[in-house]
């Protein structure tokens, strides 16, 4: 008998089987990030824990609050601001702080505008790869020897890179050669002053993992994040939002599609996906068959080449 006849011949693997391996995988990668987690909350000073109130910073903050049950969250919340934001997301973020009585510090990008260290080509600019500048003055305001974001590494690669303790020197950027070795999950936390970590607690976690945490721990999301009708134009293989920080161009037709969000960012660089997923689980079943990346089917900024991206990041991007 040949080793394919062999399997052929095997006993299927029972539902129940997968159900229980699968529930597993998600056991381990929720202890390790609440394990990380623990870690952040005794050796920093001074951390927080960035949150755009996108499904990612969201399971972090969920985890977050694991951590450091049964007491309160003992760290703020950071939402850097572009003003260029949906304005479900800031209805959520506001729903959000009420809800968990959560200390939220918020980073606005007009405020940098306002005070010469950021300056716009032109008003309606994309404002994503700006948030760096608001990002590292909220740090240094407040501060922070720690932030805690919701970066994977399967997004892209130059995130593909990063520790799970990001070091950051003195100008808040982030050197490659110079990162801390992680061997058997021991982090070097030291910090000198003016330095700090970003610190990444799913960083081993798919784009599916969080759906399918997010399923099973029924975590509240904005609603863009699923099925919702919404007037598009086709450009360049994306479908792009009409509002009026990105109006419809010359010769473009605007449609109404079924649409959701698989990223939730600056308005002037994310864009939906067609879709009539109305729940964690129909969005899991769109997830496991998606042909495109996350960011690179709905993020316009994201489809420059990887160089750029990691230039970014050490300036201090996210």
């Amino acid at each position: 008998m040949t080793a394919r006849d062999a399997f052929l011949d095997s006993p299927a693997i029972s539902d129940h089987q997968l159900a229980h391996d699968h529930g597993r995988h998600l056991d381990w990668l929720e202890d390790e990030a609440i394990s990380i987690l623990r870690e952040v909350f005794g050796s920093f000073e001074r951390p927080a824990i960035l949150c755009s109130c996108g499904k990612d910073s969201l399971v972090v903050l969920h985890l977050a609050q694991k951590a450091a049950a049964p007491g309160k969250l003992p760290v703020p919340i950071v939402h850097i601001d572009t003003g260029h934001n949906f304005s479900e997301v800031i209805s959520f973020r506001e729903h959000l702080v009420r809800k968990h009585g959560l200390s939220l510090i918020v980073g606005h990008l007009d405020d940098s505008i306002a005070k010469g260290t950021l300056r716009l080509a032109h008003p309606l600019e994309s404002r994503n790869p700006y948030q760096t500048i608001t990002l590292l003055e909220t740090i240094e305001a407040n501060h922070f020897d720690a932030v805690v974001g919701g970066a994977r590494r399967d997004e892209e690669k130059a995130r593909a890179k990063e520790r799970v303790f990001s070091h950051r020197d003195n100008f808040g950027q982030w050197q490659p050669r110079a990162q801390r070795p992680e061997l058997w999950t021991l982090y070097n936390t030291r910090v000198a002053p003016g330095e700090h970590f970003r610190v990444f607690p799913i960083s081993n976690w798919t784009e599916l993992d969080v759906w399918n945490y997010i399923a099973r721990a029924n975590i509240e999301l904005p609603s863009i994040y699923y099925t919702h009708p919404r007037q598009v134009v086709e450009r360049n293989g994306l479908l792009v939002p009409v509002t009026d920080i990105t109006p419809p161009r010359a010769g473009e037709t605007v449609v109404t599609r079924d649409v959701r969000f698989r990223t939730v960012g600056d308005i002037s660089c994310t864009c939906p996906v067609a879709s009539r997923a109305a729940t964690a689980d129909d969005v899991i079943l769109e997830t496991i068959t998606a042909t495109a990346s996350e960011r690179g089917a709905t993020r316009m900024d994201d489809r420059a080449n990887d160089a750029a991206m990691e230039r970014r990041k050490k300036e201090g991007y996210f």
